[in-house]
């Protein structure tokens, strides 16, 4: 088969995700990618094929979404043109990791595709979300890259179409130790916003993980390393626990690791508050502001119990094979129905 795996760049995990499941899906068929969004500062180690703008995300100074830069670097006639020109009618499987341009040449096209990812699984109203929901949140989960056919990724098995993580086998086969550093990877966040709270804790050391940074180095109690994977891996396993954003990737390797984890959702962005209602009912410490007082937060989270449930790794093989033989090979005679999605 000819396979057609579209990967939304708008931050690493979606990346992380296609390089874990590239060898695997060799196994079915040739693999071309698209990459579509600017923003992810992972080395995707896989062959790219298609790239486009697409829409990426950009935040503000300290741990927000910069909604203004976002809407003036969409340009809706570079988004039809693109979607356009996708040469689907080469590929007898497309498969999307929530990427808009896809989705909308899918349409176009008349091309049937799976949504395929995290951002697949909100589109049950099983899955957690917290307590004051959001309209256009909600409306972007539905409207922003949907498909006929959804396979959800979730910490938890919230409905039947939602399986578990993805885990790289760097972790899946890791033996996790306490080495005594805390893991930092908050890229919403620059450095002048925390360092300060860092420093106000001398017997912590800190492996913070930062897309500006180029080589390691170490300033007082704080490392600093360039975000690559494999140093990323290292740190995460022998971490006495990691302060992350409200992602899905990263709290998902930390809970497979039984690692202490600290979330602070990015401020206006409704999927990692869904993720964080998540996490919350799974005993996980979530904030949502960093105040002065972050170094106090700091030190009373790592005296806390840690009593989190053990999640479970995806059987990569299983998956894809469901994948597979649920998706439609001929495509003689399809159909829409009224969102004008593929059947």
């Amino acid at each position: 088969m000819k396979i057609f795996y579209a990967i939304q760049a708008t931050g690493n995990g979606h990346i992380s995700r296609a390089i874990q499941l590239y060898p695997y899906l060799q196994k079915y068929g040739e693999v071309d990618f698209l990459l579509s969004g600017t923003y992810a500062s992972l080395n995707p180690s896989i062959p790219i094929k298609y790239r486009s703008n697409g829409l990426s995300l950009h935040y503000s100074q300290c741990g927000g979404l910069d909604y203004w830069n976002i809407a003036k670097k969409v340009k809706p006639n570079q988004i039809y043109k693109d979607a356009r020109s996708l040469p689907l009618d080469q590929y007898d499987v497309i498969i999307n990791d929530f990427d808009s341009i896809t989705s909308l040449a899918c349409k176009l096209q008349k091309k049937h595709s799976v949504s395929f990812g995290h951002q697949a699984s909100f589109t049950s109203k099983l899955t957690p979300r917290p307590e004051r929901k959001d309209v256009i949140g909600e409306l972007i989960f539905r409207h922003y890259a949907p498909a006929p056919q959804n396979i959800g990724l979730h910490f938890e098995r919230y409905d039947d179409f939602i399986l578990p993580p993805i885990i790289k086998d760097e972790i899946l086969h890791a033996d996790p130790k306490n080495g005594g550093h805390i893991t930092v990877y908050l890229p919403s966040f620059q450095k002048e916003c925390l360092e300060k709270a860092f420093n106000k804790l001398p017997n912590e050391h800190f492996h913070w993980f930062l897309s500006d940074v180029k080589t390691k180095h170490r300033v007082k109690n704080i490392t600093y390393y360039p975000v690559d994977q494999a140093l990323f891996n290292k740190s995460v396993i022998k971490c006495q626990g990691i302060i992350t954003g409200g992602g899905f990737e990263t709290p998902s390797e930390a809970l497979y690791l039984r690692k202490k984890i600290l979330s602070i959702p990015i401020r206006k962005h409704y999927e990692q508050e869904c993720n964080a209602a998540a996490l919350k009912k799974m005993g996980i410490p979530v904030i949502y502001e960093v105040g002065q007082d972050f170094d106090l937060i700091i030190e009373n989270w790592l005296t806390l119990p840690m009593n989190y449930p053990k999640i479970e790794a995806n059987v990569i093989p299983h998956t894809l094979d469901f994948l597979f033989d649920t998706y439609p090979q001929k495509q003689n005679r399809l159909e829409t129905n009224q969102d004008g999605l593929i059947y």
